[in-house]
């Protein structure tokens, strides 16, 4: 399944990468080589727990692999239409808020990049700009306009 990133968003997780398999992975080899060598492995704390974060990088280095793989980097906004890569600037309550329509892969709030699979990303997706727009929240509806898609 293609996986479509902004081009900072595929940077980001190159670099990820990278970290893992040339800094982290060594890091982790050192723990378990140190550990192991106090003996008894069977209750050995420290030797369980870097066996534990060596199989957490080995799955998030082949996730990344898998994304990095399947990645095609964004083009530009075309058709008007909210789509992946598009930056959406919406009016809540006489606020507005700008956020760019990412992967979950790439999402990251505090920077204003929303996944599609959202709640609001997934109702801005597909509409165009004037559209009114409404999610679910635990104190109620909330309302968005699309002012902007670029």
């Amino acid at each position: 399944m293609t996986k479509y990133l902004t081009p900072e968003g595929l940077e980001k997780l190159k670099k990820e990468l990278d970290n893992l398999k040339n800094v982290k992975r060594k890091e982790v080899s050192e723990k378990i080589s140190f550990s192991a060598s106090f003996g008894d492995l069977k209750e050995n704390a420290a030797y369980d727990t870097a066996k534990e974060e060596q199989g957490f990088i080995e799955g998030r280095i082949a996730e990344l692999e898998q994304v990095l793989n399947q990645a095609k980097v964004l083009k530009k906004n075309v058709g008007g239409m909210v789509q992946l890569g598009s930056i959406v600037l919406v009016s809540c309550y006489n606020k507005k808020e700008r956020f760019q329509i990412v992967e979950p892969e790439e999402a990251d709030i505090d920077k204003g990049k929303i996944s599609y699979k959202s709640p609001l990303g997934g109702v801005l997706f597909g509409k165009r700009k004037g559209a009114k727009v409404e999610i679910e929240a635990p104190d109620g509806k909330i309302g968005y306009q699309i002012i902007e898609i670029a």
